[in-house]
This record gives C-alpha cells, sequence and structure tokens, in this order.
C-alpha cells in the first residue's frame, strides 16, 4: 500500500514544509488541492511549477494527484468547465502528477440529465488528458455519492483516461457496503480517498480509527499496491486537531488496517 495525503489538511502549508512532512512521516505522496487561496494552482508560473517539481523531487515525494473543483455535471454551458478542466490536466502534467480530481456537482437535476452532462464532458476531455498522460478521476461525492452512482457516468465514458476516485465517507453516508462500492469501481479504480468522522451529523474530521468510517472493510478490498490517501478535512474545520501531529499514528493506523490482496 502507498500512502499519501492531502494539503486540505495543512491548508497554505509551503511547499517544502508539505514535503518534509510526508517524507517524515512515510508518506509517499501527496494530494494537492488546486485553489488560488494555495500554493499551487493553474494560475502559477512555469517557473513557479519547476519550482515545486524540485522540491518534490529533492524530497522524494511523488504528486499523486491535482484536486481541483471543476463540476462535471454541474449547470450551464460546457466550455467553462471544460477550459478549467484543460488548466488542471496541464497542470497535473507540468508537476508529474497523475490524476486530476473533478467533481459530480450535479445539484438537484435530475440523475439522468446529471448523468449524460458529466460523461459528455468527461468524454470531451479525454483525448487531452490522454496526450498528457493524465487521468481525470470522478469523485464519490454529492450528486454522485455512491460507487455506483460514479461507475455509472465513468462507464458511459469508456475511456482509459476517466477514472473514479473512492472517497469513502461519501459511500459511507450513500449506505452502500464498502464491497460493493468496491465492486463496481474497481474497473475504474484511480485510488482511495480514507478520513474519519464521529457520525454522519458529525463530519468534524479525526484520528484515523477515532470514528464510524469502515476503513478497515474499505482497505481490505485493495490490492497490495493501491494507493490511499488521507483527505483530513482541516480546511473546512478549524477547531480539528493540527493534521502534522496525527500523521505518524495514521500512516500506522492505514498500514495495520489494511490487509490488501495479493
Amino acid at each position: 500500500m502507498k500512502l499519501a495525503f492531502s494539503t486540505l489538511g495543512v491548508p497554505g502549508m509551503p511547499m517544502a514544509d508539505v514535503v518534509r512532512l510526508a517524507a517524515e512521516h512515510g508518506y509517499q505522496g501527496v494530494e494537492l488541492r488546486a485553489h488560488p487561496e494555495e500554493p499551487v494552482h493553474p494560475g502559477i508560473s512555469a517557473l513557479e511549477r519547476a519550482a515545486v517539481v524540485e522540491e518534490f523531487r529533492k524530497g522524494g515525494v511523488e504528486i499523486l494527484t491535482v484536486a481541483g473543483y471543476v463540476r462535471a455535471a454541474g449547470e450551464g454551458e460546457d466550455r467553462p468547465a471544460l477550459d478549467e478542466l484543460a488548466g488542471l490536466v496541464e497542470l497535473a502534467h507540468d508537476l508529474g502528477a497523475r490524476n486530476v480530481r473533478v467533481f459530480p456537482g450535479g445539484g438537484g437535476q435530475d440523475p439522468a440529465v446529471a448523468d449524460a452532462t458529466a460523461a459528455r464532458r468527461l468524454g470531451a476531455a479525454a483525448p487531452h488528458a490522454a496526450d498528457l498522460g493524465v487521468r481525470i478521476l470522478l469523485e464519490t461525492h454529492d450528486s454522485h455519492r455512491a460507487g455506483a452512482d460514479v461507475a455509472r457516468v465513468v462507464g458511459a465514458v469508456g475511456h482509459g483516461s476517466i477514472c473514479a476516485l473512492w472517497d469513502v465517507m461519501h459511500t459511507w453516508l450513500a449506505g452502500e457496503e464498502p464491497a460493493a462500492s468496491h465492486a463496481v469501481l474497481a474497473p475504474y479504480l484511480g485510488y482511495v480517498q480514507v478520513k474519519d468522522i464521529a457520525s454522519a451529523e458529525d463530519t468534524t474530521p479525526l484520528a484515523l480509527g477515532a470514528g464510524v468510517l469502515p476503513l478497515r472493510e474499505c482497505l481490505n478490498t485493495l490490492d497490495a499496491d493501491s494507493w490511499v490517501c488521507w483527505e483530513y478535512e482541516k480546511r473546512w474545520y478549524p477547531g480539528a486537531a493540527e493534521l502534522p501531529g496525527l500523521l505518524a499514528a495514521g500512516r500506522e493506523h492505514l498500514l495495520g488496517a489494511g490487509a490488501p490482496k495479493q
């Protein structure tokens, strides 16, 4: 199992410090939140991108993903979403990241309409992503919380550069068992995001293993070389404990909880 953490847990932290945290605590990768309030986003220059690449190279840490905020099924014209997605794909390519994360964002639309919009946009973005060696991962989130929801869209696209990101909190909130989530997502699965929370009503981030999410059951479905990323949502819960102090125990919990298939 290869481990990463998201910079959502260390909002605004300079990249040198992010790399140091990952290397010191045994995390092989980092998921970079790509937003203008963060150090890395599509608006940074070529020189800034090269500096980020060098920082991670020196630390021996991989940039796993550029985590963007495109709503693949969002209402409105396709072009703004496609332009934003192209910028994220190009940023990922420049940073040497394998993945770009997008949300469904279908809101209250009819599910069939939301599915069709997401599949159309992702299909349109797929050739550019393939040319640059980047995968676009649709996350189990918001309007498409269950693995079955995301698998329906990704399967409809039918392109190797369009894959799935399994956020275990959202599939659990959807009432989907881990084995069922994995069964439908496995043909398309990029990697898994883990976290822990107290309850469906209180999603304040907790240390891994301190909450109710079925982390062991999720991890036990994975192959031995799978990537697992801890998405600790400190950015949205400023009162939560600081992530750096939790990283060592989190790593041990993940390695102990998972018994990946050989």
